[in-house]
C-alpha cells in the first residue's frame, strides 16, 4: 500500500536484480538477529532457493526477510493460511472480503481495507498458492488504490527449535513494480518495513496463543 514511496528515508541497499528469491535489502540479514532459532544460514538459504522463486524483470526490485517464532508451527500456519481473515495478525488491515462462496480454493480473490494513515484504502489481491502440507502461501495484488503494481509474495513456514522448545521459522519474499519516480532501494526498503510489522504482529499473535495453549487446563 504505497503512496509517494520517495517519502520514505531508504538506506542505500542492493536492490533487486535476480531472479531465485531476489536480490534486494540484504535477505534474512535484514532480519533482526536476537532469538535465532537452530537453523542455520546454509539452511535458510536453501529454503529460499526451494521455495522463493521470482522471475524479476528490469524494473522491479525483489527481497526476503526471516523472523523466528517461538512458537509451534501448527499455530503459526494457523494465522499465515488464513486468507479470508489476513486481520487476525496483520496490523494494518481492518477488514477483508473474500469474493465469491465456497472453499477456498486458487484463483480466488480478496478486498482488503486498509487502516487510515497509510496512503490506500483498498488492495485486491489473488490467492496464486495455498499447500497445507508444504505450508506454502502465494498471493497476487491483482488492484487498489495504491502504487504496489504487479505485486507477488510467497510466504513459508518451516519448524525449527528455539531455547529447546518447538518454534518456526518464517520467510517472506516479494516482487513488485518499481513506480515511475522511485529507486529500486527505496522501494525495496518501503515494502520490507510493511513486511517487518507484519511479521514482528505474526510472532507476537502467534507467541501469546502458544502461552495460552500451554495454560489452559486439562479437562
Amino acid at each position: 500500500m504505497v503512496g509517494d514511496l520517495a517519502e520514505e528515508d531508504a538506506s542505500p541497499r542492493s536492490g533487486g536484480g535476480g531472479g531465485g528469491g531476489g536480490g534486494g535489502g540484504g535477505g534474512w540479514w535484514a532480519e533482526e538477529m536476537d532469538g535465532r532459532g537452530c537453523s542455520s544460514a546454509e539452511e535458510e538459504a536453501e529454503l529460499v532457493r526451494r521455495h522463493h522463486r521470482h522471475e524479476v524483470a528490469e524494473n522491479q526490485c525483489s527481497s526476503h526477510l526471516v523472523k523466528h517464532i517461538k512458537a509451534p508451527i501448527h499455530l503459526v500456519w494457523s494465522l499465515v493460511r488464513s486468507f479470508d481473515q489476513p486481520q487476525r495478525y496483520k496490523p494494518f488491515v481492518s477488514r477483508c472480503v473474500v469474493r465469491g462462496e465456497g472453499e477456498l480454493e486458487i484463483g480466488r480473490v480478496r478486498v482488503v481495507n486498509v487502516k487510515s494513515g497509510l496512503p490506500a484504502t483498498t488492495s485486491m489481491e489473488r490467492l496464486e498458492l495455498l499447500d497445507d502440507d508444504e505450508h506454502v502461501l502465494s498471493i497476487k495484488i491483482v488492484g487498489g488504490d495504491h502504487r504496489l503494481r504487479n505485486y507477488s509474495s510467497i510466504i513459508t513456514v518451516h519448524p525449527e527449535i528455539i531455547d529447546g522448545r518447538p518454534g518456526t521459522l518464517v520467510i517472506e519474499s516479494f516482487v513488485v513494480d518499481v513506480p515511475d519516480g522511485n529507486t529500486k532501494d527505496e522501494t525495496c526498503y518501503f515494502v520490507e518495513a510493511l513486511i517487518k510489522c507484519n511479521l514482528k504482529s505474526l510472532a507476537g499473535v502467534s507467541e501469546r496463543l502458544a502461552v495460552q495453549d500451554a495454560t489452559e487446563p486439562l479437562y
